[in-house]
Order: C-alpha cells, then sequence, then structure tokens
C-alpha cells in the first residue's frame, strides 16, 4: 500500500504498472462498504486490466480501507470524495485517466465528470442507473444498521446484508453510518446531460439497488448500456460479461 495526503486526508492507494508497456491510467473507486481489495482485486479486476495492458490505479475511499476515518457526515460528500480522486491524479501526475467506479464509487464517478472532467478520458458507472438521479444512494436505514449493537438485532434483509459485508470486512462501523448520511447527492437530469465523457453504464438484470442502466443511458449524450445477465447488485462486480464490456467499451473509446 502507498498513502497520499488529500487536504488532511490519509488515503491509501495502490499503482500497478501493466504488464507490458506504459499503458493507459484506469482509476476504480469502490463501492460503500468495500475496499480497492475486495472491489477490484478480490474481483481479478486489476489482473484482468493489467493483462490487457492498463496501468490500473485503486485506492481505500475515505472512511474505508486503510485510509483515514472520519466521523462528520460532511466529510463524505460525493464531491469531496470526488476530490480525493482528483488529488490522487494530481499526485501521481497523470494528466487524465479512465475512471470506473461501482455503486456508491460510481456517483463518486459521475460528480468528478461534472468537476474535473478534463482529468477523465471515459467515466464507467457499475451499479448505478437512473438511481443517480431520482434516488440519493443507499437506504438510510443501512446507516442505522451500521450503529445497532449487533447483526442479530436486524431483520431487513438489506440492512442485515450491508452490516454483514461491513463486518466481513473489518469495516469502522460509525465512519460507514457517517458516509451513508453524507454521500446522498442525487444529480439532475440537466447535469446528467452536461456529462459528453464516453461512458459506459453497466448494470445487472437482477440489481434491485442501481435502478435501470437503459434509462440513465437514455439521459447521457455520449453513453452506452450493458446489461450483466441474471447478476444482482453484489454479483455483477467481478462478473465476466461486466470484465469483457469494459475492456471491449476501453478499447472503442477516442
Amino acid at each position: 500500500m502507498r498513502y497520499f495526503n488529500s487536504n488532511g486526508v490519509s488515503i491509501a492507494y495502490i499503482d500497478v504498472p501493466a504488464h507490458e508497456g506504459e499503458g493507459d491510467p484506469v482509476l476504480l473507486i469502490h463501492g460503500f462498504a468495500s475496499s480497492h481489495a475486495v472491489n477490484w482485486v478480490n474481483t481479478l479486476w486489476v489482473k484482468t486490466l493489467t493483462r490487457e495492458g492498463y496501468r490500473v490505479i485503486a485506492f481505500d475511499n475515505r472512511g474505508h480501507g486503510q485510509s483515514d476515518k472520519l466521523y462528520d457526515p460532511e466529510a463524505y460528500h460525493s464531491y469531496r470524495m470526488a476530490e480525493d480522486a482528483v488529488r490522487l491524479l494530481d499526485h501521481l501526475e497523470i494528466e487524465q485517466a479512465d475512471v470506473m467506479g461501482y455503486s456508491m464509487g460510481a456517483r463518486i464517478t459521475a460528480h468528478m465528470a461534472l468537476a474535473a472532467p478534463e482529468r477523465m478520458r471515459s467515466a464507467m458507472l457499475g451499479g448505478l442507473g437512473i438511481h443517480l438521479i431520482d434516488g440519493v444512494g443507499l437506504p438510510l436505514g443501512i446507516a442505522d444498521a451500521m450503529e445497532v449493537r449487533s447483526l442479530d438485532e436486524l431483520t431487513d434483509p438489506m440492512q442485515r446484508m450491508f452490516r454483514a459485508f461491513a463486518e466481513q470486512n473489518g469495516s469502522d462501523l460509525k465512519a460507514l453510518a457517517a458516509c451513508i448520511r453524507g454521500s446522498r447527492q442525487a444529480l439532475t437530469k440537466e447535469e446528467v446531460a452536461s456529462i459528453t465523457l464516453p461512458t459506459l453504464v453497466s448494470v445487472g438484470t437482477n440489481d434491485d439497488v442501481a435502478g435501470s442502466g437503459p434509462e440513465l443511458v437514455k439521459l447521457l449524450p455520449n453513453a452506452t448500456s450493458l446489461d450483466i445477465p441474471g447478476r444482482d447488485h453484489n454479483l455483477a462486480v467481478g462478473d465476466k460479461v461486466h470484465k469483457q464490456g469494459v475492456l471491449e467499451f476501453l478499447s472503442k473509446r477516442p
């Protein structure tokens, strides 16, 4: 692991060179309660991309993994989290990167596309469809689920799923509760329409968290939709159809 200072917040990251050659940089932004390792290394995304000749940079979002834990919800505004991504590119002296986010990471990627489009060659939004506009992320009840004493106290399936996932990853539950409460920013249709970057929207056909991918694509001026057949929100991440679709998208974008 490496670390850099993002305006006072220590952010952990990896920088993996392409197997051969210099390699265009791809920046990966993970989802809620996950980490760069769980979202991108364990699912073999890093191996897949580096084998195809890309340089891969992945980091732990603030409040996650080995990055600093913060307990003020305002510290997790989507634009602030996008600023961490931009500062990492600054730190590595990378002018432009293809940026792929999953779930909360896709929301951060979309905010980055608004705030710093000149730093992005393309945007890949995984696990997030029309809920980028008509949703504000996971239900607030997920924050409550992080604060109960035990998983046994929860009966709601989604609350149980995210609490168990967070515990499995050794997460700081208090930091995650603050993250849920602070990162609830939707975009307007007008904001989405202003994102002119080549964009890929990838959503599992059984995903009940993301909202429709094709509906979001209709609002983006330069976007492609990728259905990931038979996969829910969790299983779509590392699916082979997802990987193949991303590699094809990257090979065709300008």
